[in-house]
């Protein structure tokens, strides 16, 4: 009776996991043609460059992943319990999880992007730059033809003659398109003359249409440089500075007097367009981590620091309540309540959490096929994924290899999760 019942169970079990496992090894021993090659498609495994980046990629998976989002969980449901909102903030921290792998990659893909006007991680990062560090509104400004100013050096401009006092100065320059002029710019116009002062004007020496305006001189055609920092320096060092007003022209006081002009740098800089995330050949320092991979992890612990969390919200609600007021009466600060009271009776729990994550990202897949742009796939490679490419190319022997591999990585993990269940149910 006991073999009838258990038979429809054993068949399901036979054709969905025995038959695809048998077969599967039985496969890897063949090439894409049918022959028999013996271990050459696990040679293949450990001597390609594609699948070496794609298991080195997976262990790092496996140590990063599952620990941050472990710990993670660990810390907001010790958290949760203290704030008045806790539920609130589980049921946010969750809900991730509701979302499929191929929303959250989708989701993912848009938050990393290169645009700070669609990437929201740039957005937020290229905003605390600018808070700091402001670009200019003339990064492609530069002198024309025949013009007064030369390069200084480090990207600044310096005039070719010292100024003096009562002559009025042109700076003029070109370079900004029209619609990339400030809104505060006015009709560029000459600087008037002022006795014992050095004034000038920088503008935009350029208007649209053969044969108007004159070269080096402003007129109301044109455009002023407002903002344009204009140093006054005198053996080297600056001995004062002024900004440009609306219409480009500037006074500096008698200070000025037999110095050069300069524009530095910093009139010139590049907009900051914030990290390439998902872009090749960038990796943290001193741990090799490419930015592509670390960023798709941090799209997998978005959504599994959520499982964690409540898991160990569920442990730490069993915790008897005597034990943890006895450390305090004992004369225990909160840190040390947790380290060496809450943390050891949630020991268990926690390896079960993170042996279960470690299994679940040996899988991984759909976050790095949808997140990683295809000219880095390659560099965030993962064997699951290096798994589908050999199958699309025909190579199933190779992609039968992979398998087999994942299958003998999963094992060892489930097989020490599987003890301490037991472990703990003999308790």
């Amino acid at each position: 009776m006991a073999a009838a019942f258990l038979l429809p169970a054993l068949v399901l079990l036979g054709a969905l996991v025995v038959y695809p496992i048998g077969y599967s090894l039985y496969r890897s021993f063949y090439d894409r043609s049918g022959e028999f090659t013996g271990f050459g498609n696990y040679v293949t495994l450990f001597t390609d460059d594609t699948i070496l980046t794609a298991i080195r990629n997976n262990a790092i998976w496996v140590v990063l992943a599952p620990t941050v989002a472990t710990a993670l969980g660990l810390i907001f449901a010790v958290l949760t319990e203290r704030i008045r909102w806790g539920t609130a903030f589980k049921l946010l921290v969750f809900m991730p999880m509701a979302i499929s792998m191929l929303a959250a990659g989708i989701v993912f893909r848009l938050v990393y992007e290169q645009d700070p006007d669609r990437g929201a991680l740039n957005a937020v990062w290229v905003g605390v730059h600018d808070s700091f560090a402001e670009s200019s509104a003339f990064p492609k400004a530069h002198p024309g033809q025949e013009s007064p100013l030369k390069p200084g050096g480090g990207g600044s401009f310096v005039t070719r003659t010292t100024v003096e006092a009562g002559v009025p100065v042109a700076l003029p320059l070109l370079g900004v398109p029209k619609e990339q002029m400030p809104e505060e710019a006015a009709p560029a116009k000459p600087a008037a003359e002022e006795p014992g002062k050095v004034t000038g004007t920088a503008w935009q020496d350029f208007t649209l249409g053969k044969g108007v305006g004159e070269r080096n001189a402003p007129d109301a055609s044109e455009s002023g440089y407002p903002g344009l920092t204009v140093e006054a320096v005198k053996g080297g060092e600056v001995v004062e500075s002024t900004k440009a007003a609306a219409d480009g022209t500037f006074t500096l006081s008698k200070k000025a007097d037999g110095a050069q002009l300069r524009l530095p740098a910093s009139n010139f800089r590049e907009p900051y367009n914030g990290v390439d995330w998902l872009g090749p050949d960038r990796a943290l320092p001193f741990v090799g981590v490419n930015f592509v991979t670390l960023s798709v992890i941090l799209a997998y612990v978005w959504m599994w620091a959520g499982f964690a969390m409540v898991l160990i919200a569920a442990g730490l609600a069993g915790i008897p309540r005597e034990l943890l007021e006895a450390a305090r009466v004992d004369g225990a600060n909160e840190w040390q309540v947790f380290r060496r009271v809450t943390v050891p009776l949630l020991a268990p729990l926690l390896a079960v959490v993170l042996v279960t994550l470690m299994i679940n990202v040996l899988k991984i897949f759909d976050l790095v096929f949808i997140i990683a742009p295809g000219d880095v796939r390659d560099d965030a490679n993962v064997l699951a994924l290096q798994l589908y490419n050999s199958f699309v190319d025909r190579d199933s022997g190779v992609a039968s290899a992979i398998a087999v591999l994942l299958f003998l990585l999963v094992v060892p993990v489930m097989a020490f999760n599987v003890r301490r269940l037991r472990r703990e149910v003999r308790r």
